[in-house]
């Protein structure tokens, strides 16, 4: 029996041993979080039970640190002293703090605290710098702390935006930070360089587990390098500032790392992620993407679609007025929404009555005066529209000459009005290509109702770009993945099946 019980107290003792030894989640003791540099860490804050996150055995060549903590909603609080105050504590799900050493420092802590009812799933690191590099958020002007690393994330229907503040130049312990803006030579800030980065996280996957996974490849500069697209470079003398079009339950971080093009040098600023939706909302949140309304009317609208997929140019009438009640519809929409204050469902209700009469419009047109090409001409312009919309959803879309208006829609127009004029000598072809490619497209729009895929954007960021006039400052990159290829290859085959079928 005592064998059997030094048995048992060993094997108690070891399992102590190996929690004890999980740097990367629990806490230490209750009120104190120990951290080591560059190691992230997961962990749980409570509203009762505020932390203090410390860090000890800093090397001398140190010269600043960023301490960074992440949730995936709900907010936590981070500061310097146990008195949270604005100009030393920040809020929000990606916030960050820089901590100036002082000579001889080799230890600093930080406090942590949520107000959220629910206990708050954390992930936070502590990375260092050396003098050489540049700091970021060194000359903060806009936001309340003196020096702010973070980047700060806005969105609306239309676009997502990013704001941080300018970074400075890198200097020793105990030494005056270099002035903001006293001149604006080689010698000073003016000369740092800003590189704004983008990730898009897994189509369709909301997981907290997932987000908090993702954010470890954006919080280092070689991570942000290795992982993720590079969409801009800012010199000092453009605004902090950049738009991208919003994507509605894609998960998407952005970055900027600020690089001193002298002495080759460079440093991050701390993530932020987006869904560009709300976890807590009640209607149309991120679990549940768009209203009741329009998932009806682009599931009616699917369903039309796909049957002219497959039989429009047996059913010629149907057609017409499926291309007359896009043709109508989609300008009365663009129409209303610029001019009047309607609520959403009204004017939804009001779009769908005018396409009806648009599409029955189209008919008559045909059954009464028997004009082929100009019905034929409304068909092409409709297919000629979707091939637009394809040519500036690839990066053409992104380079700045198309951010004039007038360029970008004299452009757009007559990419739309080649197609039409193409395949004018042969009107079969592009009847049987229209209904294949617009009705198969139909059904992408109704999936997107539900469920996230990239497709829907070709169109959509036409329709933001006629209804915001800031919309034309926005990066429009959007993720290509298994949703996306997916219905890809679900289009082709059903524009293929259609060809055979009008063919057979």
């Amino acid at each position: 029996m005592g064998l059997l019980r030094l048995l048992v107290l060993a094997v108690l003792a070891s399992e102590r041993g190996v929690a004890g030894g999980a740097e990367t989640v629990g806490n230490s003791s209750r009120g104190l979080l120990e951290f080591s540099m560059g190691n992230f860490r997961y962990f749980k804050l409570n509203r009762l039970f505020p932390e203090e996150a410390i860090l000890r055995h800093i090397s001398s060549n140190v010269t600043f640190l960023i301490f960074q903590i992440h949730s995936q909603y709900q907010n936590t609080t981070i500061s310097f002293s146990k008195t949270f105050l604005p100009n030393n504590s920040g809020t929000g799900t990606d916030r960050g703090l820089v901590f100036i050493l002082r000579p001889e420092q080799s230890m600093c802590s930080w406090h942590l605290e949520t107000l959220d009812a629910e206990p708050v799933q954390n992930v936070a690191i502590p990375l260092s710098y050396s003098e050489r590099d540049p700091i970021p958020g060194g000359c903060n002007l806009e936001f309340d702390l003196d020096i702010d690393p973070n980047v700060y994330v806005e969105y609306n229907f239309f676009e997502t935006t990013i704001k941080f503040a300018p970074a400075n130049l890198g200097y020793a312990r105990g030494a005056d930070p270099p002035p903001c803006d006293v001149e604006t030579g080689q010698d000073s800030r003016w000369r740092l360089q800003y590189e704004v980065y983008q990730y898009f996280l897994p189509e369709n996957d909301l997981t907290e587990e997932v987000l908090l996974k993702h954010l470890q490849r954006m919080a280092e500069v070689p991570q942000v390098k290795a992982n993720a697209v590079q969409v801009v470079t800012l010199t000092a003398n453009d605004k902090t500032s950049v738009s991208f079009s919003s994507l509605w339950g894609q998960g998407v971080i952005y970055n900027v790392i600020v690089r001193d093009p002298f002495l080759n040098t460079s440093a991050a600023y701390v993530p932020a992620h987006t869904y560009a939706c709300s976890f807590k909302a009640m209607e149309g949140n991120c679990a549940s993407p768009g209203r009741v309304s329009t998932k009806v009317f682009f599931t009616l609208f699917a369903l039309l679609g796909l049957f002219i997929c497959f039989f429009g140019h047996r059913f010629w009438k149907t057609e017409l007025f499926f291309i007359g009640f896009i043709f109508m519809g989609f300008f009365f929409y663009i129409l209303i929404t610029r001019l009047t204050t309607l609520k959403y469902d009204v004017r939804l209700i009001l779009t769908a009555v005018a396409g009806s009469i648009g599409g029955i419009f189209l008919v008559a047109a045909w059954w009464r005066f028997g004009i082929l090409l100009f019905c034929m001409l409304c068909v092409g312009l409709v297919l000629g529209f979707l091939f637009s919309s394809v040519a500036f959803f690839t990066p053409l879309g992104n380079l700045m000459i198309f951010r004039d208006d007038g360029v970008f829609w004299v452009t757009f127009s007559c990419i739309a009005i080649l197609i039409p004029v193409v395949f004018m000598s042969c009107l079969r072809i592009l009847n049987i290509l229209t209904c294949g490619i617009i009705g198969s497209y139909s059904v992408v729009l109704a999936i997107d109702r539900y469920f996230y895929t990239s497709l829907s954007h070709i169109t959509l960021n036409v329709l933001r770009r006629a209804l915001n006039t800031d919309f034309r400052r926005a990066f429009t990159n959007v993720p290509f993945q298994t949703n996306g290829k997916t219905l890809d290859a679900k289009n082709q085959s059903d524009s293929q099946m259609g060809v055979l079928t009008y063919q057979g």
